[in-house]
Formats: structure tokens, C-alpha cells, sequence
């Protein structure tokens, strides 16, 4: 009996308490809804707080264990206003996803220096902050874990700009130098690499049925991901299972990134 219980406690989220940025739309909501129905407690972060109201009002119909604040991640006051929420909420967390990020689909010569540091702050220096803020509180809980929701356009060429390619690698190295760096504080440090994923972010080009073939043409499964897909993955690299694997970037692409000609 108790190693069939031991087993067990392998495969779930139960009393864990996770933050996800990012967390009312697309890949960031179904991750959270993921965690939620996993049995972890969950902090969601996201600029807009109607959207933010709205969905929770949804969650806690359902009596699910889940509390949210709004704030722009891109800004450092509200990185450390965030932090000393969690503190003060929570003392030790769990897990962090580095979920939040936004695009500008631009020429690089025709990017301003304003957009330049809006798609840094937002993609990349948040995931770094955040992960430099919340050490202590993620060490603290024995076994913490890290998310970077990474993107395949770090790991190739897509016509999504030079800007977002270069946040989306820096974030893979970043997991791996986090997850060398801390593996003795046992925090693990994984990333996700998504190809085009259902999400608000990535409708906006796939409503162009050109675009769209051009997609499908180069994704061995012959389809665009569901958010489901992306937060399964997520919710397996945080389980005790998943104990072993750190530093790692598991590609979310329907076979995109191994496609050649």
C-alpha cells in the first residue's frame, strides 16, 4: 500500500503552490487550469485586471484554489510589488512559470529602440528578475521548479522577428545556466519551445489562410497545438516524476524543429 501511495504522489501537483505570469490567455491559462485540476495552488499575474477580475470570478465558482494580481511584468516596481506579494502570501513557492511575452512582427531595421526594449523587458528580463527574486522562495520549498516558456524561434529562423527569436534563445540559456547554477539549492530549470500554439498572440497571423498553409506545411503533424499540449508538458516537468530532468528544452512543435527537407 505505501508504495503504491509513494507512486502515486509521483504523477500529481497536489500542495504545491505555483506563479504564472501571463496567466489569463492562451498557453498561461491552460497551464493554470492544468496545475489547478492537479491539486496545486495557483498565483496568476496579468496587466489587464477586468480580465484578470473576469476569470477568476470563473475559477471560484468552481471553488478552485486560485488568486490573482494585476501588474505590468515589463516594469521593475512591479516585479519587486509581485515578489513582496508572494512573500507575504506564501513565504516559499513552488514553482514559477516565465510565461508572459508579447511580439512585434517587424523588419530588424525597422524596429524602433522603444520596441527594442519593450519585447526585452517584457520576454526576457522579467523571466530573469523574477527567477533572481523568487530564489529564496523557491529554494525554500525543498523542490522548487522553474518554467521558461522558450519559443522554437530560439532554436531556429521563423519570420517572427530577430527581436523575439533572440529573447526566446536567451531564455534557453538561461535555463541552462540556471539549472547548473541552483541544482544544489534543488531547484530544477526546464524550458518549453513552442511552434504556433492556438493562442491570441498567434491567431493574429494564422487567420491569413496563406500564412496558414505555409504553417501546416511545415509541421509533420499537419496541425497548430492546442494550449493543452503546452501546459501537460509543463505540468510534467514539475512533478516529482520528472525529478531527474533539469536544464532541459523540450520542444512543443508537432515535429517542426526536426523537419528537413
Amino acid at each position: 500500500m505505501n508504495n503504491t501511495l509513494k507512486k502515486n504522489n509521483r504523477w500529481t501537483l497536489t500542495g504545491k503552490r505555483a506563479l504564472i505570469t501571463g496567466g489569463t490567455k492562451g498557453i498561461g491559462r491552460a497551464i493554470a487550469e492544468e496545475f489547478l485540476h492537479l491539486g496545486a495552488e495557483v498565483l496568476i499575474v496579468a496587466r489587464k485586471q477586468a480580465e484578470l477580475d473576469s476569470l477568476l470570478a470563473e475559477w471560484n465558482e468552481q471553488n478552485l484554489p486560485v488568486k490573482g494580481i494585476a501588474a505590468d511584468l515589463s516594469r521593475s516596481e512591479d516585479r519587486l510589488r509581485l515578489t513582496q506579494f508572494i512573500m507575504a502570501s506564501w513565504s516559499k513557492l513552488d514553482i514559477l512559470v516565465n510565461n508572459v511575452g508579447t511580439n512585434i512582427r517587424k523588419k530588424t531595421v525597422a524596429y524602433s529602440e522603444k520596441e527594442y526594449q519593450l519585447l526585452l523587458d517584457t520576454n526576457l528580463t522579467s523571466a530573469f528578475h523574477l527567477s533572481q527574486l523568487l530564489y529564496p522562495a523557491l529554494k525554500q520549498a525543498e523542490q522548487g521548479n522553474i518554467i521558461q516558456i522558450s519559443s522554437v524561434s530560439g532554436l531556429n529562423h521563423l519570420r517572427t522577428g530577430a527581436i523575439y527569436g533572440m529573447t526566446k534563445a536567451a531564455m534557453i540559456q538561461l535555463t541552462k545556466n540556471l539549472a547548473v547554477e541552483w541544482a544544489g539549492d534543488n531547484i530544477r530549470v526546464n524550458a518549453l519551445a513552442p511552434w504556433y500554439i492556438r493562442t491570441p498572440l498567434a491567431d493574429a497571423v494564422l487567420q491569413n489562410e496563406d500564412y496558414l498553409k505555409d504553417v501546416l506545411s511545415r509541421t509533420p503533424l499537419g496541425r497548430v497545438g492546442e494550449p493543452a499540449e503546452v501546459a501537460a508538458a509543463a505540468a510534467f516537468l514539475c512533478m516529482p516524476a520528472a525529478s531527474y530532468i533539469t536544464g532541459q528544452c523540450l520542444a512543443i512543435d508537432g515535429g517542426f524543429s526536426v523537419y528537413g527537407f
